[in-house]
């Protein structure tokens, strides 16, 4: 297949691949200080394929792609902003799941990686990094179906074996499938970081082979500062240079006007983490990996104590800002939710007298709601009790709710995250439209709850004369008030 516009791996500098650190928001930063290419974390290609794609992300206000696992979560998010500089990680010992994972997210991503290296016991015991170097015949059948079924570049990364000729053998195997380039991290899978990288190993890869080698595990020994990731890439003779650790205590490695300072950095990794809602946790390991040492500090203790990005912003003194940022998400929000409104076969319907409302339960009194009060005032008036139909929105999961009160249908034009609170927006709609009280505090005496210490009182005297106890009509209304809710379809 011809391969569209695709990413050229020489003379690069590269974001590695680092699980809970490789996230949207480092790998725009990096990208900001000069990075010219960046891999996201390992993925795996079974979560991966349970995953649906949703655009727009989060209440269609991020402007990002989403791949959203069952439970909610999103597994990897991503941008314009990186489209043609992403490099998509994946974790497989399959074929035909890499192919299927890879078709999903190929419009969205520049490359896709397969990780041959991890050493960890999660990857290997599923026959995936590492454990894949000692089994040629399948990372031959996954980087060719890879190649020939997609048209963007595919690369693999992968570490040394026990001996220079066994690796070289391998690499050479690995580039007759195809692939656009190959990344090294020139340790075996049983070291750490603290043992020497293996400068010679990655030479003699880059001497055997025509295709791009990407030089990594240079932080330790050789990467302190911009000018150092020369030096790396010199003694490797690599085409470029791929970096982990030392772009995670510090992104701006990538400047070559020299490093940030630390806070400075800090801060603006928080400003990508608010613009795309990014979980919080994840956001406290990675500013936890740059702090380092200093995590004892006043400012270190405040962000391990943070059970919340709120929290995290007031430790880096963030806090107006984290405001400024929530209010015009909910603004964004709202706008949105009034945009589509009319998205839904149910919501065109022009006989729906809709407003724009919501309901907070701080308005109203305790066990006051305004469906209850639209079933007196439908007792009252000798109307059949209100109808409420509600529906819930696949993309999003939010729910809109058509309460019909004496013939005539009325809804909220917002959508709410519950069904029971799409059921009180109606029902508000509904008591507004018609000029009668809905219950609020602010609305001064409350008939409904007279009627209950009146009724209340009357238990309590005939409980006194020992007569037998009526339930009362507030209880009763109660019941029919969650028993008139309807099977809620899906959209």
């Amino acid at each position: 297949m011809t391969v569209n516009a695709p990413l050229c791996f020489r003379g690069k500098k590269i974001l590695a691949p680092m699980v809970r650190v490789g996230t949207l928001p480092m790998r725009l930063l990096a990208l900001d200080y000069g990075a010219d290419i960046v891999y996201c974390e390992e993925l795996i290609d079974i979560k991966m394929l349970q995953c649906k794609r949703v655009i727009n992300g989060k209440y269609k206000v991020l402007g990002t792609v989403d791949f959203v696992a069952p439970n909610e979560r999103v597994v990897f998010r991503t941008c314009e902003r990186e489209r043609r500089h992403v490099v998509f990680q994946m974790g497989s010992a399959n074929a035909e799941r890499a192919l299927a994972v890879a078709k999903l997210v190929e419009s969205d991503v520049a490359g896709i990686d397969i990780n041959m290296g991890c050493p960890k016991e999660y990857s290997t015991k599923a026959s995936m990094g590492a454990a894949l170097l000692s089994d040629p015949d399948k990372i031959e059948s996954i980087l060719t179906t890879l190649v020939k079924g997609i048209c963007k570049p595919i690369t693999c990364k992968i570490r040394i074996l026990p001996s220079i000729e066994d690796t070289v053998n391998l690499v050479k195997r690995i580039e007759k499938t195809g692939i656009a380039a190959i990344a090294v991290h020139g340790r075996k899978k049983e070291e750490r970081p603290q043992h020497p990288v293996h400068c010679d190993v990655i030479k003699a890869i880059s001497e055997a082979v025509s295709i791009p080698v990407i030089a990594n595990g240079g932080s330790h020994d050789f990467i302190k500062e911009y000018s150092d990731m020369e030096t790396f890439q010199k003694a490797t003779a690599a085409s470029s240079v791929m970096i982990a650790r030392a772009a995670m205590w510090n992104p701006s490695i990538f400047r070559k006007e020299g490093l940030f300072p630390l806070k400075e950095v800090m801060q603006a990794y928080i400003k990508y983490v608010l613009r795309y809602d990014n979980h919080y946790t994840n956001t406290k390991y990675c500013l936890c990996q740059m702090l380092r040492e200093q995590l004892e500090t006043t400012q270190g203790k405040k962000l391990h104590a943070a059970q919340s990005t709120q929290e995290i912003c007031e430790a880096f003194e963030m806090a107006d800002f984290y405001e400024e940022t929530a209010a015009i998400f909910e603004t964004k929000k709202t706008s949105v939710e009034t945009e589509t409104q009319d998205e839904d076969g149910q919501v065109e319907d022009p006989d729906v007298i809709k407003m724009a409302v919501r309901f907070d339960k701080r308005e109203y009194p305790p066990q006051i709601t305004p469906k209850m009060y639209l079933l007196e005032w439908c007792r009252k008036e000798k109307h059949p009790q209100p109808v409420y139909e509600t529906v819930q929105r696949p993309l999003d999961r939010l729910f809109c709710s058509v309460v019909t009160v004496a013939e005539q249908k009325y809804r909220s034009s917002l959508w709410d995250k519950s069904k029971k609170l799409a059921e009180q927006a109606a029902a508000i709609v509904c008591l507004r439209t018609l000029g009668v009280p809905e219950g609020k505090l602010c609305e001064g005496e409350n008939h409904l709850i007279n009627k209950r210490k009146r009724e209340d009182q009357e238990r309590l005297n005939n409980r006194d004369h020992g007569e037998d106890l009526a339930e009362p009509s507030h209880k009763k209304a109660n019941f029919i008030e969650e028993t008139s809710d309807v099977t809620v379809p899906k959209i």
